[in-house]
């Protein structure tokens, strides 16, 4: 009914759902798995989706569970959604693994949950981890039976599904993007997780709890890990000193492929071509300590030199294909030096679209006029014949002419400008010649 949550799963419907259960705090294992909450309420940071007017909690009010995914960084508690989801609704849960199984697990899955429903008359969410990993073939054979409502399917992933997730399944999935945990969440959750009986002490100092926040950097799982980790070196309180040799390395959030990688790269783009020096330097960094690909990075400078720079200045080209070189030459670390420079050249060089006007009007003169035939006067006349044909008749060589050029008509008739110099840096220069010539 309208306005009342799911009916709790009776102690029979429990037992019937053992093979998969929702996941359960462990009592031995990891203090993250320790952590893990059981319900709506319990989970924090996802008030958007969750709160009182959220609107999961809102279709749980329904009594209709459609098929969503759910898509956001590591640590902000999608599993642990999908499984309370399932749980609150009364569903059984079928877990698959996006690494290990393949269309056949998909389908032994479903006809399980038809078989279910059929005998029991209990529902069955297919969970689907880090969905974004399973092939086209993989969620195409899935697509049937969500469309037909065999099941009903949760999907997690960290990666943007506009790239990943077929788009016929994610029409008929609702998409909900979890968020990184703040920094209250974050700090609520070590406070819970301070009162767990196994951990060796309960105090943390204020600077190593903002550390721990801070080193989080929104990701609920590396909060507790690192928590934990300082917690086994602490004496009986845990220090600044304890929570930075717990997280010796920082936690930088990349998705290769994914939604921060786009978001990332395309930061960086924008920097060097709004000419921050300092953004572009700071966005190839993180990149690069994230582990993504320099040569993507290497290509990406490339594009932009003639995208961003063009003839503004000739030398951008250069500068960004020697460090691409370079990189091939010497790879990583040193490559940096390479990269960096470039970089930095890109990002302080003058700036012009003048190059990629330039393609647009091409593209456009070329769609306008089609196979126009080219003017008598400039077409081949070395071959037999061809001044029978008129082919190069009226011809002027331009290096006959002491300026070094000569007015004549060089594209077919009708064609319009194509390339207008920019204002700024070596095309001032450009301007200045074709108007002086």
């Amino acid at each position: 009914m309208a306005g009342t949550l799911f009916d709790p799963i009776s102690e029979d419907d429990e037992a019937r759902s053992a093979s998969s259960p929702a996941p359960v705090p462990s009592q031995t294992g990891p203090l993250a798995a320790r952590m893990r909450p059981q319900t709506l309420d319990e989970v924090l940071g996802q008030d958007h989706l969750i709160g009182p007017h959220g609107p999961i909690r809102k279709v749980l009010e329904t009594g209709h569970l459609p098929s969503m995914i759910l898509w956001g960084p590591p640590g902000t508690g999608k599993t642990t959604l999908a499984a309370i989801i399932a749980k609150t609704a009364g569903y059984h849960l079928h877990e698959i693994s996006a690494t290990a199984s393949g269309v056949k697990d998909v389908r032994a899955a479903v006809a399980e949950a038809i078989a279910r429903h059929r005998h029991t008359g209990r529902r069955t969410v297919v969970f689907i981890d880090e969905i974004h990993r399973f092939n086209k073939g993989q969620q195409d054979a899935l697509l049937p039976n969500v469309e037909a409502g065999d099941v009903v399917l949760i999907g997690a992933t960290t990666e943007n599904p506009s790239f990943e997730v077929n788009a016929a399944l994610l029409s008929r999935s609702i998409l909900y993007r979890t968020q990184p945990l703040n920094a209250e969440a974050i700090g609520d959750l070590i406070d819970r997780a301070l009162d767990d009986a196994q951990l060796p002490t309960h105090i943390i100092a204020e600077d190593a709890r903002g550390a721990l926040i801070h080193a989080a950097d929104g990701d609920a799982r590396v909060a507790l890990t690192g928590l934990e980790a300082a917690a086994s070196v602490a004496s009986e309180t845990i220090t600044l000193t304890d929570v930075q040799a717990a997280l010796a390395n920082p936690h930088l959030r990349y998705d290769k492929g994914g939604d921060h990688h786009y978001d990332q790269v395309s930061a960086f783009i924008k920097s060097m071509r709004g000419s921050d020096v300092h953004a572009a330097m700071y966005w190839l960094t993180r990149m690069l300590a994230a582990g993504e690909d320099p040569r993507f990075l290497a290509r990406r400078m490339i594009i932009l030199a003639s995208e961003d720079i063009g003839l503004a200045d000739p030398q951008a080209l250069i500068q960004a294909t020697a460090a691409f070189e370079a990189l091939e030459k010497v790879g990583l670390p040193e490559a940096r030096y390479a990269l960096s420079q470039a970089c930095l050249y890109l990002s302080l060089a003058p700036k012009s679209n003048s190059v990629t006007r330039a393609m647009h009007a091409a593209d456009a003169e070329v769609a306008r006029l089609g196979n126009a035939p080219v003017p008598a006067h400039l077409r081949d006349a070395h071959y037999k014949s061809a001044q029978k044909l008129g082919h190069g008749e009226g011809y002027i060589y331009p290096h006959n002419d002491p300026r070094g050029w000569v007015e004549q008509q060089y594209g077919p008739d009708g064609l319009g400008r194509i390339y207008s110099p920019g204002k700024h840096g070596d095309e001032q220069t450009i301007t200045k010649w074709r108007r002086d010539r």
